[in-house]
């Protein structure tokens, strides 16, 4: 078994947050919290040292990775702000293509400020990405 080695930690996000130096980072991530945890119906917590996730799921590949990893969640890097909402599933993708302007890697999207893209497309991109992992995979609750 490869086992993840990231895992919620006991941090304040809220401390977190307020230590990003770039203030516009700063304050989309306040703006993504609250996006996130209506969305999600959960707390945010810190997933590792800089990912603030939302929820909690437990996953098994076929690969034989498993582990726990947030339903979704932010991190407010330097270079740029990283989505973890999308599952790269085909019926997401108009979604995707509505979003605005970011980039995208394997496992995120990538954004420079929350300005640059279009937040309901965000909220809705969110629910889909729960609701599928909620159906493939055991959602853990506290």
């Amino acid at each position: 078994m490869v086992a993840n080695k990231t895992s919620y930690i006991e941090k304040s996000v809220d401390d977190f947050i307020q230590d990003i130096p770039d203030a516009q980072k700063r304050e989309d991530s306040i703006q993504l919290v609250q996006l996130m945890q209506s969305v999600s119906n959960e707390a945010p917590k810190m997933f590792g040292e800089s990912i603030i996730g939302f929820g909690q799921y437990y996953y098994k590949y076929a690969s034989g990775r498993e582990g726990y990893a947030p339903l979704i969640g932010f991190s407010p890097r330097k270079a740029a702000i990283s989505l973890y909402v999308y599952t790269g599933l085909e019926e997401h993708k108009s979604l995707i293509e509505q979003l605005g302007k970011y980039k995208i890697g394997k496992a995120c999207i990538y954004i420079k400020k929350l300005s640059d893209i279009n937040t309901e497309h965000l909220n809705t991109l969110m629910q889909e990405t729960i609701q599928f992992i909620t159906t493939k995979y055991a959602r853990i609750k506290d």
